[in-house]
């Protein structure tokens, strides 16, 4: 059976995750936030106390459980929805996901899933390292503002007290970090179809993404 894949890539607050949640649920396939296995990995580093700046300090990634069930991430058991969005994980996840040895490990993970459901997969080198001959690639991007906007109200749901203007400059730096850094960093692929969701909703987006997978796999 040949089982049919999704890239979603893009900046962090993009909407990619939202959209491709929705993208799955339309499609009855298996939604794969990496994004969420990165910060999941930051909170256990913190909570075991390693030192976070030694890329060999993750051995303990051998002895992880990672299970998605309905589109959030359970780590060892436990629901990592909340605990993933704690400022001190923000603050230190493009540092964590930057050493060579843990994304070796998570796209180990990745493409094991893959290769045994379909799947929808966000992220930031989906498209380019993770599933490079996925049905379908996107590259997802809005404004600054708008990014911070949409991460602003998400954490006000779950009682965060950051303001919008510290979540600006958090999306700023994450950007750059996330751009610049020398192993997998975050870019287009070149086969990949870019989206600016600034201004339309998630809906519409989840929409044309749908059209365009649909007209792709059957050969239009």
């Amino acid at each position: 059976m040949k089982y049919r894949s999704i890239a979603i890539d893009g900046p962090a607050g993009a909407g990619k995750s939202t959209v491709a949640k929705e993208l799955a649920k339309k499609l009855n396939y298996v939604y794969i936030d990496t994004g969420a296995m990165y910060r999941a990995t930051t909170y256990k580093a913190i909570s075991l106390g390693i030192d976070l700046t030694n890329p060999y300090s993750y051995g303990f990634l051998e002895n992880t459980n990672f299970v998605f069930r309905s589109g959030e991430l359970h780590m060892d058991g436990v629901n990592m929805t909340v605990l993933n969005r704690l400022k001190e994980v923000a603050d230190n996840v493009s540092l964590v996901s930057s050493h060579v040895p843990v994304r070796n490990k998570l796209v180990q993970l990745q493409q094991k899933i893959a290769k045994k459901n379909n799947v929808v997969m966000d992220g930031r080198d989906i498209g380019t390292v993770v599933l490079k001959d996925a049905d379908l690639k996107i590259f997802m991007i809005a404004s600054v503002h708008v990014r911070a906007k949409r991460r602003y109200e998400e954490l006000q749901s779950l009682g965060s007290k950051q303001t919008l203007e510290e979540l600006e400059e958090d999306i700023q730096r994450r950007d750059a970090y996330d751009s610049s850094r020398e192993y997998n960093p975050l870019k287009q692929a070149s086969d990949a179809i870019p989206i600016d969701t600034s201004d339309i909703s998630i809906e519409e987006v989840t929409d044309l993404l749908y059209d365009k997978f649909m007209r792709k796999i059957k050969g239009e």
